[in-house]
């Protein structure tokens, strides 16, 4: 069995004939130690996958399991890294790290949890910044505490949603860099959630692309047979990147051209005549319209 397996997967929300289905019938298999990305459009339910991995949210139907055991709440073998960073303002990098520690393992020796917590925020290349708060520091930065801060409860499985997409270009390349290299050294499993598909194939093992939604099904899983460490410059040049590419923009596209459809629609013109500038004024001081089936023509004799 997987370490992490999604069958028979759904999820909507709403109820009656406002009910909107977001994920359809989703099967996933992922092994203990596997990178794998997840690519689709914005609005597709990439991060209501992630709030199910996470045990943030129940699924409609089928089931989500972790190591044989199936996730119905959050828990710290999950640790989450999202798109905003959700650190806590007043407290300061190794505050913030701290206070996750102190939740997973409350158990240990203070000067455990300090070793601990420095050995992360060395990880993300943070140690000069480590008593900094969040105000002090750069997009960048906040989300390299969010990774260590996740890291650092030793989770089974770390869940990525989009935590580079408020990123500078520059900025994303290079927490990209630091990405690939941590999880080189600790070789957690990971899922990465992203709209930008070569983000995907430069950092994980396997790529699947998720359909257009409503109702957003899995697609095919590609490969990435690149080996590591990748070069990002010649990426650009390697025959299986531009393959790889080319089948992940062909499925979103086609599921993109399937979600479009006809609608005709009756429209009803308001039955309202223009205002009539030469008639007197009411004591409000307006003229109102005049709805055509409330205009009456009478016949006045005048003598």
């Amino acid at each position: 069995m997987a370490f992490l397996q999604l069958q028979g997967v759904s999820k909507g929300f709403g109820s009656g004939p406002t009910r909107t289905e977001v994920l359809r019938d989703l099967h996933l298999d992922i092994e203990k130690g596997e990178f794998v990305a997840i690519v689709g459009y914005s609005g597709a339910g990439k991060t209501t996958l992630i709030n199910l991995i996470s045990g943030l949210s129940r699924p409609d139907a089928g089931s989500v399991t972790l190591n044989d055991l199936e996730i119905t709440a959050p828990g710290p073998d999950r640790g989450v890294v999202f798109q905003n960073y959700s650190l806590l303002p007043w407290l300061s990098v190794a505050e913030n790290i701290r206070l996750a520690v102190d939740q997973v393992f409350p158990n240990w020796a203070e000067s455990k949890k300090a070793q601990h917590v420095d050995r992360y925020i060395a990880m993300v290349n943070l140690s000069p910044a480590r008593d900094k708060r969040p105000a002090e520091l750069s997009g960048g930065m906040r989300q390299r505490v969010s990774v260590a801060r996740a890291l650092a409860m030793d989770p089974q499985i770390l869940l990525l949603d989009e935590p580079l997409s408020a990123l500078d270009a520059l900025t994303r390349a290079t927490l990209q860099d630091e990405i690939s290299r941590i999880w080189q050294e600790d070789r957690k499993t990971v899922v990465l959630i992203t709209n930008d598909p070569d983000e995907g194939i430069y950092l994980a093992d396997r790529i699947i692309p998720l359909s257009a939604g409503p109702g957003a099904t899995l697609g095919p899983s590609l490969t990435v047979d690149i080996p590591r460490p990748r070069d990002r410059r010649a990426l650009n040049h390697d025959p299986r990147f531009k393959e790889l590419r080319r089948q992940i923009f062909e499925f979103m596209l086609q599921s993109k051209a399937a979600q479009r459809v006809a609608v005709s629609r009756k429209l009803v013109l308001p039955d309202l005549e223009p205002e009539d500038l030469d008639a007197p004024r009411t004591r409000l001081g307006r003229r109102a319209p005049i709805r055509k089936s409330e205009v009456k023509r009478e016949t006045v004799e005048v003598s």
